[in-house]
Parts: C-alpha cells; sequence; structure tokens
C-alpha cells in the first residue's frame, strides 16, 4: 500500500492517477543535481512527473508535487544546480542536500567526478549559499583495501572533516552493501576496495569520533541504516529524510507537522515530539526515514563509482541519455 495519498490530475496524455507526497526525494537513485537539472526544473514547474520501477519499466507512477513541501536533494557534486535554486525558492518548495562527498582519488573508484578540490569548494559554496543546516556532508560508503587500510581511511576523513566541519552540523557514514551486480566490479578493480568486516567496525567508529571532537566544528555523527549500535560512540542511527530538520524547514505546514510527529499546535513549542513520526515502509529494516518520494532512475548517473548498485552498467548509462529529449514527463 502507498503512503502517500492518491488523487486525479491532469497530464500531457490526459487525466491520470497520482500519488502526492509531502517530501520528495531528488534522487537516491541517480545524481539529479549533477546531471538533470533541466529535467527536474520542467516537471516542478509542470507541476508532476512520471515514476518507472527500475526492476519492471512497465509499472509506471505519476507523482504530483501539489501537496510536496521539502525537496531532499542527494548528490555528489550539485554544482550545476546552485545557479538555479531561486528558481526553486521561487515555486516555494523547501529543500536540503545530502552531499556525499569522499576522497578515494587515488584509487579512483569515482572516476567521473570533479576533483577533490573543487568538490570542497562547492561544499562551502554550498553551505554559504542555503545555510550549513541544510548540507549534510555524507562519506559513503567507508571502504577499505590493500591500499587503504582502516588508518589511511581514517587520515582522509580527519583531513576532510577540518575542512568541511565548519560548513555542516552533521556527518553521516555508511559501510558498503555487496550486490550481485557490483561483486564482479569490485573484484575487477585494481583497488580491491572493500566493506569493513563487523570485527574492523568498532575501530572506525572510535576513530570517527576521535576525529570529530578534534575538528574546528565537531558533528552529529549518524550511521545511514546500519543494524550496528554505534552509540557508545556517539553515532546516531541516522533518518536521511529527516523529521527534525524537515519540521523546522516547513514549520508553517500542519500537514508535514503532523508527518513529522508533531501536533501543529506545539511544533514550535515542544522540543520532544507527542508520538513517534512516519517511517517509510519500503526502505530497509534499519531506516529511520520519514516517506520520502523518489523521483529519480537508476543507470542514468555517469560518475561511474565502482561501488553503485544504481547502474546497470555505463554502457547503459550512456544509451539511455543519449535517449533524452526535453519534455518528457519521466527522467529516462
Amino acid at each position: 500500500m502507498s503512503p502517500w495519498p492518491v488523487v486525479r490530475i491532469t497530464t500531457a496524455q490526459g487525466p491520470r492517477q497520482a500519488v502526492a507526497p509531502l517530501v520528495v526525494s531528488a534522487s537516491r537513485a541517480t545524481d539529479i543535481p549533477a546531471f538533470h537539472v533541466r529535467w527536474l526544473l520542467e516537471r516542478l514547474r509542470a507541476g508532476y512527473c512520471l515514476w518507472r520501477n527500475p526492476f519492471n519499466a512497465e509499472q509506471k507512477q505519476y507523482v504530483t508535487f501539489a501537496r510536496c513541501k521539502c525537496l531532499i536533494f542527494w548528490s555528489k557534486n550539485p554544482l550545476p544546480l546552485l545557479p538555479r535554486l531561486a528558481e526553486i525558492d521561487d515555486l516555494n518548495f523547501r529543500y536540503y542536500f545530502q552531499f556525499t562527498l569522499n576522497n578515494y582519488e587515488p584509487e579512483r573508484l569515482e572516476p567521473g567526478l570533479p576533483p577533490l578540490e573543487q568538490r570542497l569548494e562547492t561544499f562551502c559554496r554550498l553551505s554559504e549559499q542555503v545555510g550549513r543546516e541544510r548540507v549534510i556532508w555524507r562519506w559513503d560508503p567507508l571502504l577499505l583495501g590493500p591500499t587503504l587500510p582502516a588508518e589511511a581511511l581514517l587520515e582522509r576523513l580527519d583531513a576532510l572533516g577540518r575542512r568541511l566541519s565548519p560548513f555542516t552540523d552533521k556527518l553521516v557514514v555508511s559501510f558498503l552493501d555487496i550486490y550481485k551486480k557490483i561483486k564482479g566490479r569490485l573484484a575487477a578493480h585494481a583497488a580491491a576496495p572493500r566493506a569493513p568486516l563487523e570485527s574492523e567496525i568498532p575501530a572506525l567508529a572510535e576513530g570517527l569520533a576521535r576525529c570529530n571532537a578534534a575538528w574546528p566544528h565537531p558533528l552529529r555523527l549518524g550511521a545511514c541504516a546500519e543494524a550496528a549500535d554505534l552509540s557508545a560512540w556517539g553515532i546516531a542511527h541516522n533518518a536521511c529524510a529527516d523529521p527534525a530538520l524537515i519540521s523546522r524547514l516547513c514549520q508553517e505546514d500542519a500537514d508535514i507537522q503532523r508527518l513529522c510527529g508533531l501536533e501543529p499546535t506545539q511544533a514550535r513549542l515542544l522540543p520532544a515530539r507527542p508520538r513517534k513520526p512516519a517511517r517509510d515502509p519500503g526502505r530497509r529494516r534499519h531506516c529511520h526515514c520519514l516517506p520520502a518520494k523518489d523521483i529519480g532512475a537508476y543507470s542514468s548517473c555517469p560518475h561511474g563509482c565502482v561501488y553503485c548498485y544504481a547502474n546497470q552498467s555505463q554502457a547503459v548509462v550512456r544509451a539511455r541519455l543519449r535517449m533524452q529529449r526535453k519534455g518528457t514527463e519521466s527522467l529516462i
């Protein structure tokens, strides 16, 4: 059952049923801010888009933005979106960024990304433009390998944290989930990247907490959809579609306050939630996110990250991007 109400909308194809979410994710499936800004703005102005099931292209779903109050942007390079944020402001959407900024340059695990220094500059510029509360730093995923032992990984994390901590309030980390489609890519790569073993996680958590304590602006730490309890090191179970942040960004909206577990009349008065916020039934077991409808598409991101679960192959990505046309309702 859909966690969103179903309404009737008018599309270019005529009347259709559409889901009407309060929060939209743009997108866990692809980097919309890096590669699909034109499409995003076209669809926001049109008031709806078409989403296709990545496992069954014939299964389609219209998504209307009529009730949407908050957009969550997921990106490794949001630079192309920065000059267009005023247009999104004018459309009266609130938004924040999940900005993944890793340093795997020596291993070439993210070959399609801009240089690290440029990404650092983009992070700081974005934070200055929208406020550091609205730019979440993600190191996602944490990877180890023959040339990247735990000590070296923590050194890289520490170096970035010293640069980025004044420009954000939060760091979220995750550990690699090994999907069948990426096993071959990882095994064939010269750096032989791997997920940390369960026995290695406590040392990484302790090291991260130690680094964070020494940063210019110590951050709140979170782990994304992880079963492990890392609270002993100050690392909480994270909600990327975050009820606390979304309720603050949309203080005047009663529907958002209820979604986030607050009574509208109490939203500004009570720091504690009188009831639990809604949970997204479509997410993994240990995910604490609010329901947020994703509008992205798999195999549409040219970053080419070796560990990426969302791309079938770079050849498929290139073929799909060649098929894109202006004004299309769906991303692919």
